[in-house]
């Protein structure tokens, strides 16, 4: 159990730090539309983890084929998460390269609170008294900052409710997270490769028309995609919702970093505050967690008293 949750905890933070970083990709591709680069996303991740799966899983393929294909509870799953991270992937190119990185991060603040909510409600997971105080106070600094935003965000609600959506369909369905990856982008890529015949018809296709750079960074986009998901498939599985959830502050918070030294979006004092909210909340949650393993090492490590019996 301490292993899993280990492995867990360390795949799931990777794959955070990864999309964390994903902005600068995605701004080298910021000439080419969302929609297209979102279509080169679905058909490049489907062609680098099916190489995966051929080569490391094909048993595994085979098998769940075998077991599941009569199963419509899976591929209904699987088809809604495929659509909600659909829809996360568009989002994100959008806002990245339409200079909204600031409220790209504020949606990936959002979501947590959207994964600890499904946790609870849905899954009935649990939260102790400290970690709920955590959450509290990383919701009052993210309503601040809301409020403070000044208009609607929708861009920044609809990465966190889609993203949400996407993490608790993935517990919900139990398959082997590469498996996973490559089923979901399996039920988008006839959508993409249609979208990219269509564009190419009309003379508006960017790949293998202008720079080679804008090529490499297409093909790529397989890779940088499917790595950091590939992570959070494995890492979800094993450590619950609610802390899943909470993981999800190293995004955003490299984001707005991100957007703030590299492309001088502005960092006012309501970022302040709201980035002083969640990282107080940070620590809170980490203190209950170690404080809890503690607990815990202390009960599975305590000696044990043997009755004695009586003649």
């Amino acid at each position: 159990m301490e292993r899993d949750n280990a492995i867990g905890i360390s795949f799931t933070a990777g794959s955070y730090l990864l999309w964390g970083i994903l902005p600068i990709y995605w701004k080298f591709l910021s000439g080419v539309p969302a929609l297209e680069i979102l279509a080169h996303r679905v058909i490049w991740s489907f062609c680098f983890v099916l190489i995966i799966v051929i080569i490391l899983k094909r048993k595994l393929l085979k098998s769940f084929f075998q077991v599941q294909i009569s199963k419509k509870k899976t591929w209904i799953g699987l088809f809604i998460a495929s659509l909600f991270i659909s829809i996360n992937w568009l989002t994100y190119i959008y806002a990245v390269n339409a200079n909204h990185i600031v409220e790209a991060g504020l949606g990936y603040y959002i979501n947590p609170l959207i994964s600890v909510l499904l946790g609870v409600f849905v899954l009935r997971e649990k939260i102790n008294l400290l970690q709920a105080v955590s959450f509290a106070i990383a919701g009052i600094g993210v309503i601040y900052m809301t409020i403070t935003f000044g208009k609607f965000p929708w861009i920044a609600l609809l990465l966190a409710f889609s993203f949400g959506f996407y993490g608790l369909s993935k517990k919900l369905i139990k398959v082997d997270s590469i498996l996973g990856l490559l089923l979901e982008t399996l039920f988008v890529f006839p959508f993409g490769f249609l979208f990219l015949v269509y564009i190419t018809m009309n003379g508006q296709e960017s790949f293998l028309t202008g720079s080679p750079k804008i090529d490499l960074f297409l093909l790529g986009s397989g890779i940088a995609t499917a790595l950091p998901l590939l992570l959070f498939g494995i890492g979800a599985q094993k450590i619950p919702l609610y802390m899943v959830g909470f993981f999800q502050y190293i995004t955003p918070t490299i984001s707005l970093l991100l957007g703030v030294l590299m492309y001088n979006e502005p960092f006012t004092k309501d970022h302040a505050i709201t980035f002083t909210c969640i990282w107080l909340a940070i620590v809170i949650f980490t203190v209950s967690n170690i404080h809890q393993g503690i607990r815990k090492r202390k009960v599975t490590t305590a000696p044990v008293v043997r009755g004695v019996s009586k003649r």
